[in-house]
């Protein structure tokens, strides 16, 4: 049986989860303040609504636009995440362009990586990040030193990840950006014999790809998986797979990974990523996780 682990991102210079509760979370990124909603903040909050309220912008659900209070407020600036830098901006979908609960899983992905690299350093490592989106764990294997290639379906995602690998200076690094469908691009490198060393995905419980294709969580995810068995290399290094509002367990993750990658040996992770507030010190759950990895 697999415990679940709980993975946490802390507070940081650039990034810090202040409070959170009734549905709501107040967040720092950068010099910015802002609030939005978040369901999984049953609590109470800690800190008085005269704190709520002295935000740079909030998110208005109603309306799906972001109200800013601080009128010198820009329209995107920068963060960091250790060598990572990622370019904010606040979207109509009440998201910023960043993930930060994803931190640890980067920290796997570069521990992964590195580790490899110095065992053969002239020997190069193949990752593929399915779902990319702006990119947070493509920079990361290619910060490490891998060759990355990055898929998602939406073209402005893409964009936004570019921006991102140059503002961190790992444009030059060996990365393709291919705008595809996710189990279309995975069908052709079986027929190409691409192989990966590593691979990421996070797929979205709904989706569309690039030209209208239907991606549903239910129908597709484990045909997914199945496909990517078939382009992983002979001594793969890793397997990582985030989740967020499907609604699963993180073991029905673990079942559905298993059987592609139990074959190679290696050892399971599974469990919950969560933020911890910087005040009240409570953790924010942010979605669940499953990997593996080769020892």
């Amino acid at each position: 049986m697999m415990e679940p682990k709980i993975l946490i991102t802390k507070p940081s210079a650039d990034y810090e989860l202040i409070d959170s509760g009734n549905e709501e979370k107040l967040e720092r990124y950068g010099k910015y303040i802002l609030r939005r909603p978040d369901p999984q903040a049953l609590w109470n909050k800690t800190l008085p609504e005269t704190d709520w309220k002295n935000v740079d912008a909030i998110f208005d659900a109603d309306r799906k636009i972001w109200k800013k209070k601080n009128e010198s407020m820009q329209n995107e600036w920068q963060i960091s995440f250790d060598d990572i830098k990622l370019n904010i901006k606040p979207t109509a979908f009440k998201h910023t362009g960043v993930f930060p609960e994803q931190e640890t899983n980067w920290q796997f992905i570069k521990a992964k990586v590195q580790s490899q690299k110095s065992k053969e350093p002239n020997v190069p490592i193949k990752v593929l990040n399915l779902f990319g989106y702006t990119g947070g764990a493509t920079l990361a294997a290619l910060s490490a030193g891998a060759e990355v290639t990055h898929v998602d379906g939406s073209k402005s995602a893409i964009t936004w990840a570019k921006e991102n690998a140059e503002l961190s200076g790992l444009d030059k690094k060996p990365v393709r950006w291919i705008i595809d469908d996710a189990r279309k691009f995975v069908m052709r490198e079986i027929k190409r014999g691409g192989k990966y060393d590593g691979i990421i995905m996070d797929p979205p419980s709904f989706g569309r790809g690039g030209k209208g294709e239907i991606w549903k969580i239910e129908t597709d995810f484990i045909k997914l998986l199945e496909e990517c068995s078939k382009i992983l290399s002979e001594k793969p290094l890793f397997f990582l797979i985030n989740g967020y509002a499907a609604g699963y367990s993180s073991n029905a993750y673990y079942n559905a990974l298993k059987p592609i990658v139990e074959k190679y040996g290696g050892e399971f992770e599974i469990g919950e990523l969560t933020i911890e507030e910087s005040k009240g010190g409570r953790l924010l759950p942010c979605g669940i996780f499953a990997r593996w990895s080769k020892n």
